[in-house]
This record gives structure tokens, C-alpha cells and sequence, in this order.
């Protein structure tokens, strides 16, 4: 299957966003005899969709400022860990980032017309948000998903360094 482009939305915050995600609600569900063993890979540790993607539990709807401390700290324990499955890069131009997205297929946006955001989440895959860099341009950022190999790539480009003075 090959290589495609999926769209990213930079719509402002919807409601869903203002409600906290709580550690003990997170690990309670986790725990439940209901949540199946895909929710259990999706939110494993070192996933990308984890809360504990850093290390300690933060509530992603939380305007966290996760790129004000070192890159290398908050993401060693995803590089050491066997369970890793996120890669994340970083060079003059761009940051770059690659999930494998256990079940994850590309579906088609449906033909009916409704609008994405009056649905449910899971209607439409995985959601996911964060905070980026002050240097990253979040007007570029492109993202692939490969129906191959299950991969979701997310390629932010970086300012230039005159446009991130005056910025």
C-alpha cells in the first residue's frame, strides 16, 4: 500500500478539550474488564497516545508546555525503552516524528458531507494533541500514514531563525 498524505487540522479548541483527564480515571479504565487489548496497545507506555509519553501522567487536553525542557531528558525513556513506539528526530529543518498505529487503517472521509468535528473521535481514528516548539511552523506540518507497514509519520518544520526573532 503505498505512502499518503492525511490532513492536519489546527482548528481552535473544542469542548472536549476543556474536560481533565485524571490519572486515576486513565489507570481505571486501563484496568477495566472493558477495555480491550487495542486500547490497552494504544495507550501502553511509550505510545505515542499514552498520557505517560514523557514519563510521569499529564493530561494532554492541558496546555502543557512540554518543549520549554530538553528534548533528550523527556525522551530517553521512549529511546531506551523496548516498547518504543514512537521515533522522534530533530535536524536543522525539522522535527519528525513516527508512530506505529497498532489496527490503524486510512479510511476515506465519508462521502455524506457531515462535518468531521459533530462526530465521534473514534469515528474517525486516532486524535492527538500537542504542543510544539516555538520554533516549529505549525502552519507546515504534514503528515503520512503508510497502510503497509501501520506507520503514521508527522514532519514539523522549523522557522527560519529570522522569522523566530521576530516572531
Amino acid at each position: 500500500m503505498p505512502r499518503r498524505a492525511i490532513e492536519v487540522r489546527a482548528d481552535g479548541a473544542a469542548p472536549k478539550w476543556c474536560m481533565s483527564l485524571l490519572e486515576n480515571t486513565f489507570t481505571a479504565f486501563l484496568k477495566s474488564p472493558g477495555a480491550d487489548a487495542d486500547a490497552k496497545a494504544v495507550f501502553a507506555e511509550g505510545s505515542l497516545f499514552s498520557p505517560y509519553l514523557f514519563g510521569k501522567f499529564f493530561d494532554p487536553a492541558d496546555a502543557f508546555p512540554m518543549w520549554e525542557f530538553e528534548s533528550d531528558v523527556l525522551l530517553a525513556a521512549l529511546r531506551r525503552g523496548a516498547r518504543t513506539t514512537v521515533d522522534w528526530a530533530e535536524n536543522d529543518c525539522e522535527y519528525c516524528l513516527r508512530a506505529d498505529i497498532p489496527g490503524g487503517l486510512w479510511r476515506a472521509p465519508p462521502a455524506d458531507g457531515r462535518d468531521w468535528r459533530a462526530g465521534r473521535w473514534w469515528e474517525h481514528g486516532f486524535v492527538r494533541r500537542v504542543e510544539l516548539p516555538e520554533d516549529a511552523d505549525g502552519g507546515r506540518v504534514e503528515a503520512y500514514f503508510d497502510d503497509g507497514a501501520g506507520s503514521l509519520e508527522i514532519k514539523v518544520p522549523k522557522r527560519s531563525s529570522d522569522a523566530h526573532q521576530q516572531a
